[in-house]
């Protein structure tokens, strides 16, 4: 009988497993624009609380939560500081711009971190002629690095930084809980650093739908009126609420079986001549792998693998990334760790 596929092309590919689905079943719901559905209440009490924020708001998404944070952390015509390979300058479809009015300043972190003095030199002098730097975005973990955790004294510098020169502090926290359990770090801590923050249920915690966005309550209340605005607004989302409780209550410390099952992908795929992994990256629950040495292209890699079995996206130049997520267990990466040696140690 064939195996389902090891779906490795991202965390947000998880199912609700029994215990979530009767949660959600089972959800006492109401509407959460006149703000009482009391499940979605639960929820960005829970969320607020695990984070250390006085409120939380439940949304659609994460690119809407660090959209809508930019919104209410700016106003038109202002700049926001984001690192160049950043989910908010690559992957959101220019939202800032479109959504906000605010232009971004990249620069190039080391693994996806920004150092305080890059930031400092990049502040805008106030001047009619340029716009006003108003925000500074983090990434913690961070996507395109390769799942890295931001330094937490890095993160402190930049908050001090900002702080003195009255800028905000706004995390993209979609893996939080990743970064979390691999440093030994609370969740709390990283937050305590940052004016507002972005976590993603549907990533790693393994709910079908949603992200949360929490800060002080003054924040949450005008990120209210922006999720409003862009539409973000749901009914009776309870159902979708409950699978969220159900993550944060269940699914925070399971995270590290994701992160140790994506260091032994890595160290055995590491270990394949024609392939190369940058093991100092693998913090988390990614992996990224060079198959330029296997003489074959990103797109004949992938094909390749999919025919055994195992999927994963392609990640730029000569690089595919593979994530491990609560549907993957120690069978699976057996059967990837196979897969990678079979057909890309080399054409054949």
């Amino acid at each position: 009988m064939p195996h389902d596929p090891v779906d490795l092309r991202s965390d947000t590919v998880t199912k609700p497993g029994p215990e979530m689905r009767k949660a959600i079943a089972e959800a006492v719901v109401g509407d959460d624009v006149f703000r009482d559905d009391p499940t979605v209440i639960e929820l960005e009490r829970l969320a607020a609380e695990m984070t250390g924020y006085e409120a939380g708001l439940f949304v659609p998404s994460g690119s809407m939560g660090n959209e809508i944070a930019i919104m209410a952390h700016t106003r038109r015509g202002d700049e926001a500081i984001v690192e160049a390979r950043s989910h908010i300058y690559l992957y959101e479809a220019g939202g800032p711009a479109v959504l906000s009015g605010v232009q971004l300043a990249t620069l190039k972190g080391n693994r996806g971190a920004l150092a305080a003095g890059q930031v400092e030199e990049a502040i805008r002098w106030d001047d009619i002629h340029e716009p006003i730097t108003r925000l500074v975005c983090l990434e913690n973990t961070h996507n395109h690095a390769g799942g890295v955790v931001y330094p937490i004294d890095t993160m402190r510098e930049i908050r001090d930084l900002a702080r003195a020169r009255g800028l905000k502090v706004h995390m993209d926290g979609a893996r939080i809980f990743n970064a979390a359990i691999a440093s030994g770090i609370a969740a709390k801590e990283y937050c305590s650093l940052c004016d507002s923050t972005m976590f993603c249920l549907s990533k790693g915690l393994g709910a079908p739908i949603g992200s949360m966005l929490v800060g002080n309550r003054d924040f949450i209340k005008q990120a209210h009126r922006c999720r409003k605005l862009l539409g973000g607004g749901m009914r009776q989302v309870g159902i979708v609420a409950a699978a969220g409780v159900y993550a944060l209550e269940n699914n925070v410390q399971r995270l590290a079986d994701d992160n140790a099952r994506a260091r032994r992908l890595a160290e055995s795929l590491a270990a394949v001549a024609d392939l190369a992994v940058d093991l100092e990256t693998v913090q988390t629950n990614i992996v990224v792998i060079d198959v330029g040495g296997s003489g074959f292209t990103v797109d004949e890699a992938i094909l390749r693998l999919e025919k055994e079995g195992v999927l994963v996206l392609p990640f730029g130049g000569t690089t595919i990334r593979a994530v491990t997520h609560l549907d993957i267990d120690d069978a699976d990466i057996d059967r990837t760790i196979e897969a990678f040696n079979k057909v890309l140690a080399g054409p054949s």
